[in-house]
């Protein structure tokens, strides 16, 4: 699979499963309109139906695409709720995408 195709699709993927969730969240936790969680709702479905746009096996898939959940979720933290990585945060995304990195795009027989 081209790689940046891959890539692409776990950020689409990402944005649905955070965006879709966060609108639940606001829902349920700060008292938003009943529609946000239905939105997020759907979203979150939608999540589900972009997730097999993936070309590798469903294992492989959603192992990795922790890894990438991980790092957005960060800068969701980060760009949304104004919680900026320490370093730590930081160390502990980029050894989840290298772990994305040898689970999805290593060379195999």
């Amino acid at each position: 699979m081209d790689i940046l195709k891959s890539l692409s699709i776990f950020f689409l993927a990402g944005l649905c499963e955070i965006g879709g969730g966060y609108l639940v969240w606001l829902w349920l936790k700060e008292g938003k309109p009943g529609w946000y969680g239905l939105l997020g709702g759907v979203i979150l479905a939608l999540y589900g139906v972009v997730a097999t746009w993936q070309t590798a096996s469903f294992g492989r898939v959603y192992a990795a695409y922790g890894g990438i959940f991980i790092a957005m979720a960060l800068v969701w933290a980060w760009k949304v709720d104004n919680l900026k990585p320490d370093r730590y945060d930081i160390i502990g995304a980029l050894i989840a995408l290298l772990g994305v990195c040898i689970i999805l795009y290593m060379p195999r027989k």
